[in-house]
């Protein structure tokens, strides 16, 4: 096996790194100045701005940030499995961008296994406190809290699922020692790393909730209350501790013991807004094996994430709905009606029926049915944008009422192929950027539950994502692996809120119909429509669309989509694509 350093030295010859010092990327965001990047680094990046994909024949990472890249490299370079690399890749991601993920938070799993040949998905949803109750986000008079006066404190904090992942991926499928994965992120938590442009941007936008909690205004701001500056040496040892304990004790470290002790102090103590997680809460957290959800879509398998995500179904019925007839041009309107108002449907279905499958009955099995999904498609025959979309009636004997959940994006998406040809596509979060502000013990807690809808009925009926004690909140993260003949051809998946279903969509039509390599489909401009308006992405060719779909009947939107697509494709090289939105990239050997 080759060692990381035999790995960056090749690289560092290589074509990409010759033309690092050539590409000329401003659109491409980097975290670090270029003289501290390591040539295997630079070369990813001069690889992103050119709009190529990084090639390797063995094993690849794509991740949001490339110390956590480099961490997951240095484990797939010394034999580890995708289980091994994804522990180290996600605890350094909870250090350097801890406003998105870490073990404060919940993910969802997709895992390929190559000696079986199976794909399965685990759930490591936040989970509600047993002593929530459905009128948790009601004020005094009944009516739903404002989204920020929800968030921000113990109210919205959800029982973290990341560290019970990691454990149960790597005694399932893992070949490294446990305690040597955590090396990577103490050292770094120790030592210090650098504050990037992103951290910089958004602790400033978000600089007056951070200093409503002050172990939290202590780390993220200056004495002056500033935010931390760019390239500042950002060091926590709090969480080097939290993470020698997790090391030497496992998860149970985490949800038991002082770990445990100090999540429900910061919890219930909350000024102004405490919550009501308590430790009984975090000791029966278990992560759920579950099914993948698959729709067909041209010679391929779409396979996703099941409830309590939507991502995966709804990706499924935008795909399956779009299946009957040939895609059109990319740069032609009506390819985009027809894209749009699937999703429109798609959408429409998804506010209707989809929530936590083990408390409200989910017709998952009907919404992606070919003879449904047919009748769906269907109705974009008009030529026109849909005036009226409304949820469908697939094969089921329940109908529940529809929800409303605010989604916003605060999220990380890791792909992993190891060796052995085994697949990882992860997609974890907190919810919103800080999640609920509060920190403990180096880490930041999520919001997760503000994913559940604030109201508990409508006009008399169940809403389905209600808050109940023990249930997971919908969410739309869509990690997403496509098969085709039983085996894995692309893994991919984004942060990006409920954006994320149409982010991961259109990057698999961009692949699968008009021939992008994966760099090029995740680094093409977005157009996505879920309830109406059409959102185009600014500064991109997608902004041409716009006198085009408003001719067609749409409201259209041009703004920024900061998507933070990751994924590879898997054949007789594994071909890797990292979002030029974000700081990430893609390494292999």
């Amino acid at each position: 096996m080759r060692k990381l350093s035999m790995l960056l030295a090749m690289l560092a010859g290589s074509a990409v790194a010759q033309q690092a010092a050539d590409a000329v990327q401003p659109e491409v965001m980097t975290p670090v100045a270029e003289a501290a990047q390591s040539p295997a680094v630079a070369a990813a990046y001069a690889a992103k701005a050119a709009g190529r994909p990084v090639e390797a024949a063995h094993w690849m990472v794509a991740a949001a940030n490339p110390l956590a890249v480099e961490a997951g490299a240095k484990v797939l370079a010394a034999g580890g499995s995708a289980a091994d690399a994804l522990v180290a890749v996600q605890t350094v991601l909870g250090l350097v961008e801890p406003q998105s993920s870490g073990l404060g938070g919940g993910a969802f799993l997709l895992w390929y296994d190559a000696s079986t040949g199976a794909l399965t998905t685990i759930d490591a949803r936040e989970t509600a406190p047993l002593a929530a109750t459905p009128l948790l986000f009601l004020d005094a008079a009944g009516q739903p809290l404002k989204f920020f006066d929800a968030v921000v404190g113990g109210r919205s904090v959800g029982t973290p699922g990341t560290p019970a992942l990691l454990e149960d991926v790597h005694r399932r499928w893992g070949r490294l020692p446990w305690a040597s994965l955590f090396d990577p992120a103490i050292g770094l938590a120790r030592e210090g790393f650098a504050v990037s442009e992103r951290l910089n941007a958004l602790i400033a936008e978000d600089r007056d909730r951070l200093a409503s909690a002050a172990g939290t205004s202590a780390y993220f701001l200056t004495a002056e209350g500033e935010p931390l500056p760019v390239g500042y040496l950002l060091q926590n040892p709090d969480y080097a501790d939290t993470l020698a304990l997790m090391a030497a004790g496992g998860a149970e470290a985490f949800y038991t013991g002082p770990v445990a002790a100090d999540i429900v102090r910061a919890v219930q103590g909350a000024l102004g807004n405490p919550g009501v997680l308590a430790a009984t809460d975090l000791a029966l957290y278990e992560v759920k094996e579950r099914a993948p959800v698959c729709a067909v879509y041209r010679v391929y398998e779409v396979c996703g994430m099941g409830p309590p995500s939507s991502g995966g179904i709804t990706v499924g019925q935008i795909l399956g709905t779009l299946n009957g007839a040939p895609m059109g041009p990319a740069d032609a309107p009506e390819t985009w009606r027809r894209i749009g108002d699937a999703s429109r449907l798609a959408f429409a279905d998804r506010e209707r029926f989809i929530a936590d499958s083990d408390f409200t009955p989910v017709p998952s099995r009907g919404l992606l049915d070919p003879a449904y999904l047919a009748g769906r498609a269907a109705l974009l025959e008009g030529g026109k944008a849909l005036e009226d979309v409304q949820p469908g009636s697939p094969e089921f004997d329940h109908a529940w009422a529809d929800g409303e959940a605010i989604e916003l994006p605060s999220t990380s998406h890791v792909t992993i192929v190891d060796q052995y040809g085994n697949v990882a596509a992860m997609t974890a979060s907190i919810e919103n950027v800080f999640g609920a502000r509060l920190m403990v013990r180096g880490f930041l807690l999520n919001n997760e539950l503000t994913d559940f809808s604030f109201r508990s009925h409508r006009e008399g009926v169940p809403v389905a994502n209600r808050v109940e004690p023990g249930k997971r909140p919908r969410s739309s993260m869509a990690p997403t692996v496509v098969m085709q003949d039983g085996k894995p051809v692309l893994a991919i998946g984004s942060p990006g809120g409920s954006r994320i279903i149409g982010y991961v969509a259109r990057a698999i039509i961009a692949w699968a119909d008009w021939g992008m390599d994966v760099q090029q489909a995740v680094s093409m401009g977005h157009g996505l429509n879920r309830f109406g308006t059409f959102d185009l992405e600014s500064g991109t060719e997608a902004e041409a669309l716009k006198d085009g779909l408003e001719g067609l009947g749409f409201e259209v939107k041009v703004q920024d989509l900061n998507s933070g697509l990751h994924a590879i494709e898997i054949g007789a090289m594994l071909k890797g694509g990292a979002d030029p939105r974000r700081e990430g990239i893609a390494l292999g050997d």
